[in-house]
């Protein structure tokens, strides 16, 4: 094992560790906390250590960086059932290239996205770039900071309308990252209080991904099914994908 690869798996150890504290003092199973380890800005490599260690769900926030990293993944470890998922602000002119790698995108968060993304999944399983539905989250903005991207909590049930509708895709839940100057905790309750109401009309909706690196024990006290780590993994800079 390279020095590299002994440093994420000594990473991987403390948060999975942590997770599970959380989950003990939430009286939770970890079993229902997913562990999304985000790859963006690091190279191929480090994506492919964490799948060696079993972190086979993986996530960019850049199409530019991960359509070229997840085919070099795929090269290397074809056997590993990884999959890809988007979680940053995704523009709909990048929906076609998006849906040849992503098994699922977290940040959607107009009707105008899904709409484009349920277009470029046909056309992309049409032309045999892929196979099956796109699994969809609703990105919600706790704060309705529009800079910070994310649909209003308000909105979200005329969103999750729009996407339930949308042949090729799958809606899954909903996610959100804290917005800063607020505490964890407070805006955790918000988003759980938007998730429950979700799940009470579309009940297939179970995911609620929130918490990341600095803040995960708080988005699994309120429930978090999906924790995204990247700094606590890899570390706080990354080397530019290859």
């Amino acid at each position: 094992m390279t020095d590299r690869a002994a440093e994420i798996a000594a990473n991987l150890a403390e948060v999975r560790a942590r997770i599970e504290a959380a989950c003990a003092a939430a009286g939770r199973d970890p079993a229902g906390v997913r562990l999304l380890g985000v790859s963006k800005t690091f190279p191929a490599e480090d994506a492919i250590a964490l799948a060696d260690l079993g972190v086979l769900d993986l996530a960019e926030n850049r199409e530019q960086d991960a359509g070229p990293k997840a085919a070099r993944v795929a090269e290397l470890r074809p056997d590993l059932p990884i999959r890809w998922h988007m979680v940053g602000q995704l523009q709909r002119n990048k929906a076609r290239a998006v849906v040849r790698w992503a098994a699922e995108v977290q940040s959607v968060d107009s009707a105008r996205l899904a709409a484009a993304l349920a277009r470029a999944v046909g056309n992309a399983t049409a032309a045999g770039e892929r196979e099956g539905p796109l699994d969809v989250l609703l990105q919600a903005s706790i704060d309705g900071d529009p800079a910070r991207g994310g649909c209003p909590l308000d909105d979200l049930p005329a969103l999750a309308e729009e996407v339930v509708g949308a042949r090729d895709l799958r809606l899954r839940g909903i996610m959100a990252v804290a917005p800063r100057g607020v505490e964890p905790a407070a805006a955790f309750a918000r988003l759980a209080s938007a998730a429950e109401r979700l799940r009470a009309e579309h009940p297939q909706a179970t995911e609620l991904s929130c918490g990341m690196s600095n803040d995960l024990e708080e988005a699994i006290d309120y429930g978090s099914t999906c924790v995204r780590v990247g700094t606590a993994l890899l570390g706080g800079r990354g080397l530019a994908s290859p």
